[in-house]
């Protein structure tokens, strides 16, 4: 929604000042400046990315238009699906979650949790790392070292669609120039004409650098942004992650290793000690 937002205030205020400057609005409609300027960037992102890292920026961009949803809600939730994990594990024994992490999505701990069965990547988390510690033999900390391991990984694929957006909006001004030398050798062939087409030519190439210029820095490089922020936030639930299951493998009480992972929450939408014994005690 913000993003929306935000994109129609750049666009309001951008022609809205050209109007109330007495500009003409049909000198900026010039379609194919547009054509050569966003054509030539997503031939650049097609040159420089494999087909994954274009999906991704694409879902990336779509993405942006839901926002996080890694909000207080949800972790109030995860804490609570932790807890009850944890409390199960702890009153039956590891090795009672061994059908539990084998066959996740059938698993009747996890069946309530549908933003977690949703996200196969964190649900995979959880049970792998479950797994080395009903298998027995692997230590607290090369456990915690596996954990770090895997969340490098996969947040350096999650911030590749980030980097090649941020590359093909760095590149934007440069094409937009390029549309505008192009027009501007189309205006020279025009010399010698009637001086209202000479200047239509002039017109249409600034348009270039400006239709350049502007997405690049009105669009496309906010939409990296906002990527990149969603993406830390991924990273942050992660850690969330890692920081309850390591406590509980390393013995502590269920609510204590849950307690270790609400403190790792980002301050701005940490529930409080009292909103997550609420949540635990209203799931018991």
């Amino acid at each position: 929604m913000f993003v929306i937002i935000g994109a129609l205030i750049v666009v309001g205020s951008v022609i809205g000042g050209y109007l109330l400057s007495h500009g003409k609005m049909q000198i900026l409609f010039q379609p194919f400046e547009l054509l050569i300027i966003l054509g030539a960037a997503i031939g650049t992102l097609l040159i420089a990315n494999p087909l994954s890292v274009v999906i991704g920026v694409v879902k990336g961009m779509l993405g942006t238009l839901k926002g996080s949803h890694y909000t207080k809600a949800f972790y109030t939730e995860q804490l609570k699906m932790l807890n009850e994990l944890f409390t199960y594990a702890r009153k039956n024994g590891l090795v009672k979650l061994e059908a539990d992490v084998e066959e996740p999505d059938k698993s009747p701990l996890f069946a309530n949790y549908k933003s977690l069965v949703s996200n196969h990547h964190a649900l995979h988390f959880i049970c792998d790392t479950l797994r080395m510690a009903i298998s027995g033999g692997v230590g607290h900390f090369e456990i915690d070292q596996m954990m770090e391991l895997d969340m490098e990984v996969h947040h350096h694929e999650a911030e590749e669609p980030v980097h090649a957006l941020n590359t093909m909006s760095d590149a934007l001004p440069g094409l937009g120039i390029v549309a505008a030398v192009l027009g501007i050798v189309i205006t020279m062939n025009s010399l010698g004409g009637p001086p209202e087409e000479v200047g239509h030519h002039v017109a249409a190439a600034l348009v270039g650098t400006f239709l350049g210029i502007l997405m690049c820095y009105g669009f496309f490089g906010p939409l990296a942004a906002n990527m990149g922020k969603i993406t830390l936030a991924e990273k942050e639930y992660y850690n969330f992650l890692r920081v309850g299951l390591i406590n509980f493998i390393k013995g502590s009480a269920p609510i204590l290793a849950a307690e270790f992972a609400r403190r790792s929450i980002p301050a701005h939408i940490r529930p409080s000690f009292k909103e997550m014994e609420k949540a635990v005690k209203g799931g018991a």
